[in-house]
């Protein structure tokens, strides 16, 4: 079988007594988009900056691409393709969309410019920005202050920044958070766009966008892995009704 995209080895972290991520597993597939489910406490977001860099593991393995990058600094992961879109909104209010982008895209780059001003006048950088903003749709919004946008536009700003690093896997932490209904149908309808692009994880509580979206779902609860399989598995899984699901209405599309 083909060596996965990622691979995630019985890591372990522990704050105190309490074990966060208890011998997590997890394989995700080049092309695939994964997502991670569990009620809130389950550690997803734990594990998702163990994959970062963010956090270092007391002991397990994470591999990109056959390479191990369990202990590699946050930016290492990014230069060798792993982008992260975090929960907590992280942009520069006072620069425009192509702004914030063209930075990303700038230290992707490794350039080192003597002004942030010349960041946002350098052709391959500004062209950078614009082809990520058109990827996430919001082209037309380029040179409009981030403060000037909505929840949704930032939403997908921030998607456009991860781009600009041309990611192999990109690492999604609730991109559907506060979004209204017809936000978060664009929102799916994007990550459907971008899926065919790069390799997603995608962490979200939005059900009907999980299971609109992934070839497959993990289950965290408590720490753990719970169950791991295609929509209709985890659907079906006992052990995920009473553990998560509940009587969640799920449904097989979004909107």
């Amino acid at each position: 079988m083909a060596e996965p995209l990622l691979r995630v080895e019985k890591l372990v972290r522990r704050f105190g007594g309490i074990i966060a991520t208890d011998n997590v597993s997890l394989d995700v597939a080049s092309g695939e988009l994964h997502a991670i489910i569990g009620p809130n406490g389950a550690g997803k977001t734990t594990l998702i900056s163990q994959l970062t860099g963010h956090l270092a593991p007391h002991s397990g393995s994470v591999r990109l691409a056959g390479r191990d990058i369990t202990y590699l600094p946050a930016y290492r992961r990014c230069a060798l393709g792993l982008a992260r879109s975090f929960q907590i909104t992280s942009l520069l209010l006072d620069f425009t969309a192509a702004d914030n982008v063209a930075l990303a895209a700038q230290a992707h780059a490794g350039t080192s410019f003597r002004f942030f001003a010349d960041a946002r006048k350098e052709k391959s950088l500004r062209d950078a920005a614009h082809a990520a903003l058109d990827r996430v749709g919001l082209a037309h919004r380029a040179d409009v202050l981030v403060s000037k946008l909505s929840h949704g536009e930032r939403r997908q700003i921030e998607l456009a920044v991860a781009l600009a690093s041309k990611p192999k896997l990109l690492l999604l932490d609730e991109p559907m958070a506060g979004l209204g209904v017809t936000e978060s149908q664009s929102m799916v309808k994007l990550l459907q766009e971008l899926r065919k692009e790069v390799s997603i994880v995608l962490v979200e509580h939005d059900m009907p966008a999980v299971f609109a979206l992934a070839d497959r779902i993990s289950v965290l609860v408590y720490g753990r892995v719970i169950a791991s399989g295609d929509p209709a598995a985890i659907r079906a899984n006992e052990d995920v009704k009473r553990a998560y699901l509940g009587d969640q209405h799920v449904v097989t599309h979004h909107g």
